[in-house]
């Protein structure tokens, strides 16, 4: 009972966390600095378009990777939209250096409290341990991302009718942007401050792989950077797994999944515990809350099937990630989709040239994991 107490405790702090961040980011919207701060970036970048590509791209990235954010990038959807597009692209480049890249940081995991965080805790695995090994993810990520989308760049600057969603219209929606940055200077101070907060949590999360005593209040910090929690839909949340627990619907699971994974390797159990999570991403979007539904069915069965618990964590966070923007069922996908103009059947048609490699390239990344005693 009293770790059930304290695993709820936990998920009301990352889940405050998440809303937090949401509001936090929603503020930094209505005050214009996340406008400003991706037209400062095109004003230094752009001449250098590539560059520019490269950068936006590891900013998404390095967001989703370390402070857990996906759909606290939605704001800056529409205007990496105008920004793709000022640049001579379309609509699909800017989703691509938007969402896409969020969600590849996100997947990646490196310190995301949502994914890899809360799971590790509910291992009994130290917070952000085996960090290492998703650094190495976070860069073949960033590595086939960027090899997707500068092949496309390339293609629709050689020929734009090769786009399924240009608009020339749409080029000159980034003027307004580019006057802003010349009055308003002003706003560095907040920019400053903003990157700051961003700093100290990420150094925070770093540090805490070498200081164990912040393990235990890592939520509780990072939580502080975006102010206060909202609390009454977390509870509901908890409250499944409270009630699939009690009511032995768990056990009832374990027992079959335990029965189909006992004549099987120890490889073939890591994807099938990766299918499974992909699976229930379709049906249940939240991270936190896929955590502690999850990780209690996932934990005893990797025991049991000689697999690492760090390799499980890993499978967790890859099917809990990158799926969130090809399923129709994630609410940031169809938000952000519906911001920018791009039909889901367009965006499942582009998307998918990326979706089935990192396919690929995750099942053989948890498969070497698995060989090598990750």
């Amino acid at each position: 009972m009293n770790g059930n107490n304290r695993y709820g405790q936990e998920l009301i702090v990352a889940d405050s966390y998440k809303e937090c961040a949401g509001g936090a980011f929603g503020a930094l919207d209505a005050c214009g600095i996340l406008r400003y701060m991706l037209g400062r970036v095109y004003h230094r970048f752009s001449s250098k378009k590539y560059t520019l590509l490269v950068v936006v791209t590891l900013f998404f990235m390095l967001l989703g990777t370390f402070a857990g954010s996906f759909e606290e990038a939605v704001p800056l959807v529409p205007l990496a939209a105008a920004l793709s597009y000022a640049m001579g692209w379309d609509a699909l480049l800017g989703l691509g250096m938007s969402v896409l890249a969020v969600c590849c940081g996100f997947s990646s995991a490196i310190g995301n409290p949502f994914t890899v965080g809360i799971a590790q805790q509910l291992a009994g695995l130290p917070m952000f341990s085996g960090m290492w090994y998703r650094a190495v993810g976070f860069v073949v990520f960033f590595a086939v991302l960027l090899f997707f989308l500068v092949s496309y760049a390339k293609k629709i600057e050689k020929n734009p009718d090769a786009s399924p969603v240009y608009d020339p219209a749409k080029e000159g929606e980034w003027k307004s942007l580019q006057l802003d940055i010349s009055r308003e200077r002003q706003m560095d101070y907040a920019l400053y401050a903003f990157c700051g907060c961003l700093g100290a949590g990420i150094g925070a999360i770093l540090l805490s792989t070498f200081l164990t005593v912040l393990q235990d209040y890592l939520m509780i910090i990072v939580a502080l950077a975006f102010l206060l929690p909202g609390v009454l839909v977390i509870l509901m949340a908890s409250s499944v797994r409270y009630t699939l627990e009690y009511a032995k619907v768990l056990d009832t699971i374990l027992e079959a999944f335990v029965g189909m994974t006992a004549r099987i390797s120890a490889g073939a159990v890591v994807l099938l515990l990766y299918g499974l999570v992909l699976l229930m991403n379709f049906f249940v979007p939240s991270a936190s809350a896929k955590a502690f539904l999850l990780m209690p069915l996932i934990t005893p069965v990797a025991q049991l099937s000689g697999i690492s618990l760090q390799v499980a964590v890993l499978a967790f966070a890859f099917g809990d990630g990158f799926s969130n923007t090809f399923y129709p069922t994630n609410p940031v996908l169809l938000i952000s989709l519906g911001l920018s103009g791009v039909s889901y059947g367009k965006w499942v048609r582009w998307s998918i040239k990326l979706q089935l490699p990192v396919l690929v390239i995750t099942a053989v990344m948890l498969l070497a994991a698995n060989g090598f005693g990750y």
